[in-house]
């Protein structure tokens, strides 16, 4: 009897608005990072917004984002990781200076690629960063993954009327718990960042709580932070009432910074 070989199961198919954007051809460039169960569509419009000041900008979609939560929850935050390394060391390869943008989740990505990569980030704008949880039924985690897949979803934390971020409807919780370890591994090095900081902090965030902020700041050796909280929008403020404001105020930081490094700045 003839045997066949099965095929490999197909890739899950990205869904069209989670594709990854890359443009521009200014010779600095910014890495933009977005959130966990989140996609790409919760940071175009700020990439773009770089785009069009001059910027080259890159937002790559992270793996198991933009498909299903169910594989989601097959990754890991080293594959998270990995992505935005790989997309830093493309970045770098062709910029004079890299400059780092991450939102959520996409903020601790960003500290990890500080910490690791030191004078070749230029400096980071981070918006509702997230490295640490303390909701108490965060301790529950580690046995409630081998449980359940999954709870109800944490997208869509936005105050604006007719603003909708795409993500899932459902949060995995193997990732989630995985995630964890990534929060761990930025808080323990922390010491590392001396880059300059510009974090935003919408104060009716209804996914973060203020720990993680106050351990950044209480943590980073910049002699250059400036904390800023929004008061119109909640945890998606990039598709919030601030967002003008987050987009406008990078550029300027961006744009001071680059001015310092090329000794023009007045």
């Amino acid at each position: 009897m003839r045997r066949t070989r099965s095929s490999p199961p197909a890739a899950p198919s990205v869904h069209l608005d989670a594709q990854p954007y890359a443009g521009g051809s200014g010779p600095t460039g910014v890495l933009l990072c977005h959130g966990f169960t989140g996609s790409t569509q919760s940071m175009i419009g700020w990439a773009r917004h770089l785009e069009a000041a001059g910027f080259q900008v890159l937002l790559p979609r992270l793996p198991g984002h933009g498909t299903s939560w169910q594989e989601l929850n097959r990754t890991a935050w080293t594959d998270w990781y990995d992505c935005v390394d790989d997309a830093f060391t493309t970045l770098y390869a062709k910029s004079d200076q890299v400059f780092l943008a991450g939102l959520s989740m996409g903020g601790a990505l960003a500290l990890r690629l500080a910490e690791q990569h030191g004078r070749a980030v230029s400096g980071l704008a981070l918006v509702n960063p997230v490295i640490n949880i303390t909701d108490p039924r965060m301790r529950a985690l580690p046995i409630l993954r081998l449980a359940l897949p999954s709870l109800g979803g944490i997208t869509n934390d936005i105050a604006k009327s007719g603003s909708i971020e795409w993500g899932y409807d459902r949060l995995p919780l193997r990732a989630l718990y995985s995630q964890t370890f990534l929060w761990s591994d930025v808080r323990r090095n922390l010491q590392r960042i001396d880059q300059p900081l510009l974090v935003y902090r919408a104060i009716h965030d209804h996914v973060v709580d203020p720990s993680s902020v106050r351990l950044i700041k209480a943590g980073v050796r910049s002699s250059d932070q400036t904390y800023i909280e929004l008061q119109r929008s909640y945890h998606v403020a990039t598709l919030d009432h601030d967002a003008d404001d987050i987009f406008e105020g990078s550029v300027a930081f961006f744009r001071r910074l680059t001015k310092e490094a090329d000794g023009t700045a007045e």
